[in-house]
């Protein structure tokens, strides 16, 4: 039985063309219409009109042209980004149909906690892009939370508190093991904490400003609830900022474990009340929630969880 003939679709004038797309990205991520035009096999005066075209479409610049390098509109690059999503939903249905996986391409622009970034995400990164060589990685170390969408972040490694909304899905990937720790100055001139109450006398070092909690929340040995406040000597917005005051002798620091273990071990810091622990700090994933996944993100998460073990 014959199938039925479908209707012939006649082009929209509001329709944008997928080449053109391409030709956008490729230039974009080249910096340059020469290059742009050569990875897509063009001269540069036809990727030039192709992109003028497509500027024309849209009814806004999306690069800026200068005699030595191209740059992006904010306008560029918020497409830029859109088109990347595009043309990966596209890979994907292709390799969903084909029945192979394609590799991901393009710019994974990444924010991460900065501690947890170098002590972790760095040694991941050589064999993650090992195995992603069309993919280049832009990272941002910051212990802020980011609007991933206003700043054009695909993804955050965010220890602790992670961002809430229906734009965003969150994945815990791992969990962090505060401890406290201190240099040794500072103990032989303050003396050790006998307990984690006697914490209260000593000088903390705090981790938020302005208005944010100063409580240190731990369970005892019993497994008792116990909350350690007092005086807030000194107040900081980076993790790794309290690592290098704790060395330098101002206070006592609660941090992950992951951030100080070459410190305890070359004697820098020494552990504190080491059979006393704070409640363990889950690692998030966050991405801007959409319809699919995009494959560069997918990959990074799903290699990332394999490193991890």
């Amino acid at each position: 039985m014959a199938l039925p003939r479908l209707p012939k679709r006649t082009p929209q004038s509001s329709e944008l063309d997928l080449g053109a797309l391409r030709i956008f990205v490729a230039v974009a991520e080249s910096g340059s219409f020469v290059a742009g035009a050569k990875a897509m096999g063009l001269t540069r005066s036809a990727a030039g009109k192709a992109l003028a075209r497509l500027e024309n479409h849209l009814g806004t610049r999306l690069v800026n042209r200068t005699t030595r390098r191209l740059s992006l509109t904010a306008h560029g690059h918020e497409f830029y980004h859109r088109c990347l999503q595009i043309i990966e939903d596209l890979q994907d249905a292709e390799a969903s149909v084909l029945q192979h996986r394609p590799r991901p391409r393009g710019i994974l622009r990444l924010t991460a906690s900065e501690g947890y970034g170098k002590a972790k995400i760095i040694p991941y990164l050589r064999e993650f892009l090992e195995a992603a060589p069309d993919l280049a990685i832009e990272m941002s170390f910051s212990d802020r939370i980011v609007d991933l969408v206003e700043e054009g972040f695909d993804l955050a490694i965010r220890v602790g508190a992670a961002s809430a909304g229906a734009q965003y899905v969150t994945q815990v990937i791992d969990r962090a093991c505060p401890c406290f720790c201190a240099s040794p100055d500072y103990l032989e001139r303050r003396g050790r904490p006998d307990s984690l109450v006697d914490l209260e006398r000593h000088q903390r070092l705090i981790y938020g400003l302005g208005t944010a909690a100063t409580t240190w929340s731990c369970a005892d040995r019993q497994g008792r609830s116990v909350h350690i406040d007092g005086k807030t000597y000194t107040r900081f917005d980076s993790g790794d900022g309290i690592r290098v005051a704790a060395i330098a002798g101002l206070g006592i620091g609660l941090l992950p474990s992951f951030m100080v273990e070459r410190d305890l071990h070359e004697g820098t810091l020494v552990e504190v009340l080491p059979e006393e622990r704070a409640a363990s700090i889950a690692v998030h994933a966050i991405y801007p929630s959409r319809r699919h996944l995009s494959i560069r993100v997918r990959s990074f998460i799903d290699g990332l969880r394999r490193y991890l073990g």
